[in-house]
């Protein structure tokens, strides 16, 4: 059981602080709720409490498991997918991002990113770009205190620098 103030991760949704314990009548029935405000676009996420175990609710990550993050955008790429085909690579990317899992959504996010840069994406894959980007910095955000300006800029400085490398390596 979380307590307000606690600051969770909502797979697909990204993370956020539970700002409200309620009860609230849904279908005839009256269940309690997290209210988990989110950092990323001001949204707020209503969980049953019942069901934020099954669902995947869970404590961010630590400073130190959040710092990982980095060494994962640092690392090479062994290279791109070879899979091409694109709902094969959608469907595992949705799994990874499903899991909660920062690291999985790390890998999400370099991926996408590293095939925006060598070959573009489909309009599909440059959404999921987007939303592993916004798991990923909503989570950073709250586990390392710092503002969403200043890591974005991170992560981005650090694929390109990867995608660079990769580039070199590969000439």
């Amino acid at each position: 059981m979380f307590s307000i103030g606690d600051k969770v991760v909502y797979p697909m949704h990204g993370a956020g602080t539970i700002e409200a314990i309620e009860e609230k009548e849904m279908l005839g029935q009256t269940e309690d709720y997290y209210i988990i405000k989110m950092p990323i676009d001001d949204v707020k996420v209503m969980v049953p409490t019942n069901r934020a175990k099954n669902i995947g609710v869970r404590q961010i990550s630590n400073k130190i498991e959040a710092d990982k993050v980095y060494l994962i955008l640092e690392q090479p790429m062994e290279q791109l997918s070879c899979d091409s085909n694109w709902n094969k690579r959608y469907s595992s990317n949705i799994d990874k991002i499903k899991s909660g899992s920062i690291n999985e959504v790390t890998e999400v996010f370099k991926e996408l990113s590293h095939r925006h840069m060598e070959k573009g994406l489909s309009l599909g894959e440059k959404k999921m770009l987007t939303t592993s980007k916004n798991i990923l910095l909503s989570e950073l955000v709250l586990s390392q205190n710092e503002c969403h300006e200043v890591l974005d800029n991170k992560i981005e400085g650090i694929v390109k620098l990867s995608f660079d490398n990769w580039i070199e390596s590969n000439l």
